[in-house]
């Protein structure tokens, strides 16, 4: 099931494996104002999407775009990957259900590890905000990316933590 919150909190709950270890190094480095990540993560052109590994099969994807519109959001889920999203600036909301729940539109496995779903209005709503993750393992079904009203920009990193 999803967890969400601060990152000491997730830290407190996930830290056991090294390949999490290894995610909330990342993530603290991510979140200090005056780190290389941090300076990266701020300098990624609104739309790209830049990958870094991190060693031990985990990787980040280090992303800046405009939130969206709920209607525009995709339900996606993960088979090999368990997500750590962490909101570096700006704030969204962030749906998530059981993928029991819903019917597959599109397999991209195994060659992205994606899967996205059809439309399904009954799930469950995070607000993220800066400093703030959400975690989602392959069981969690999720619609990241919505804007909080109009919307805004948002720097953002997302772990990918192997399942095994």
């Amino acid at each position: 099931m999803a967890l969400f919150g601060s990152l000491e909190a997730l830290r407190s709950q996930l830290a056991t494996t090294p390949a999490f270890e290894r995610a909330f190094v990342y993530v603290e480095e991510c979140l200090r104002g005056d780190s290389p990540a941090h300076r990266r993560i701020s300098a990624v052109k609104v739309g790209e999407t830049e990958r870094v590994e991190l060693g031990g099969g985990v990787f980040a994807l280090e992303q800046a775009y405009y939130s969206k519109p709920r209607d525009e959001g995709r339900w996606e889920s993960h088979h090999v990957h368990i997500d750590v999203q962490v909101i570096v600036a700006g704030d969204e909301l962030m749906e998530v259900t059981d993928v029991n729940r819903l019917t597959i539109q599109e397999d991209r496995t195994p060659a992205n590890d994606l899967l996205f779903y059809h439309s399904f209005n009954e799930g469950s709503v995070l607000r993220i905000k800066a400093r703030e993750a959400a975690v989602f393992f392959p069981i969690d079904a999720h619609k990241p990316s919505l804007a909080v009203g109009s919307p805004a920009l948002v720097r953002k990193t997302v772990v990918k933590v192997p399942v095994a």
